[in-house]
């Protein structure tokens, strides 16, 4: 097994096959509202279940350290993340649901999770994740007008990169007050603020 951590603090150190589990990382419990806690059920839980994540699907990704296992589980309507603090095989669990802003979307998951175990359709993920078609396509944009910017590349250049053609064409003082220079200085603005740290939001919903 091999170690691969996630760049800053959003993500955690995770083991991988780098043939298997190399494609989906696993991110901080507290800023992810649809990982599912577990822990040790209390006493007295005759009816609690322990969690085998090996007979739940296939695994997206795996990773056991000093703060119990997380895991990614495979569903064609959508993953399942989950976070094992106590990870003893065959100990019985209960769900943790901490009373934040994200209390909904944390019991939406976990309803999924459980008809999951229960061999049901488990139906499709909270709205908010993961990131829509439109949002990926505009981070996709910002980090191009981030690298080109960072490679010394002028406002106009961007956008005539970005295929905002009449740029070309605009006088300095027009390209200036022109939607297409408005256009890149907020994907550069918004990217610069991303990569300082901003980046974690991307795991939050709307």
């Amino acid at each position: 097994m091999s170690e691969r951590r996630s760049p800053a603090a959003g993500g955690c150190p995770f083991a991988y096959l780098p043939d298997e589990l190399s494609g989906t990382v696993i991110w901080r419990p507290e800023l992810t509202a649809v990982t599912v806690i577990l822990d040790a059920a209390p006493e007295g839980y005759t009816g609690a279940k322990a969690v085998d994540p090996l007979a739940l699907g296939a695994l997206l990704a795996d990773q056991t350290g000093i703060d119990g296992r997380h895991v990614v589980v495979a569903d064609a309507a959508g993953e399942h993340r989950l976070w094992l603090r106590d990870p003893t095989p065959g100990r019985p669990l209960a769900a943790i649901v901490p009373l934040d802003k994200d209390f909904i979307k944390r019991i939406l998951s976990l309803l999924r999770f459980h008809r999951l175990m229960s061999g049901k359709r488990t139906g499709p993920l909270p709205r908010g994740w993961p990131l829509t078609a439109i949002r990926v396509a505009r981070l996709e944009q910002m980090l191009r007008a981030l690298d080109l910017r960072l490679a010394g590349a002028t406002y106009r250049e961007i956008a005539i990169a970005l295929g905002k053609a009449e740029a070309a064409h605009l006088s300095a003082s027009d390209f200036k007050n022109s939607d297409a220079r408005s256009f890149v200085y907020r994907l550069v603005r918004d990217a610069t603020a991303m990569m300082k740290g901003d980046y974690s939001k991307l795991l939050r919903f709307r």
